[in-house]
């Protein structure tokens, strides 16, 4: 099992950082609701053209920002 990665940023900073990198992205991109976060991640990886380790990966940077 992979290693849990420490969150330093906040949900919010990683939307607007992930926003301006890749202009496609759109706020409903970003829609969480309890209990959906795989359905968020997965609309995340289809739109960006990422597979989800690509997508973790992405994640993990922005926390070296």
């Amino acid at each position: 099992m992979p290693e849990k990665m420490e969150i330093t940023r906040s949900w919010r900073e990683q939307k607007v950082m992930l926003k301006r990198r890749f202009a496609i992205l759109s706020d409903f991109d970003f829609e969480y609701k309890d209990g959906k976060r795989e359905s968020m991640l997965d609309r995340l990886s289809t739109k960006l053209k990422k597979s989800r380790a690509e997508l973790d990966s992405l994640f993990a940077e922005l926390q070296t920002y």
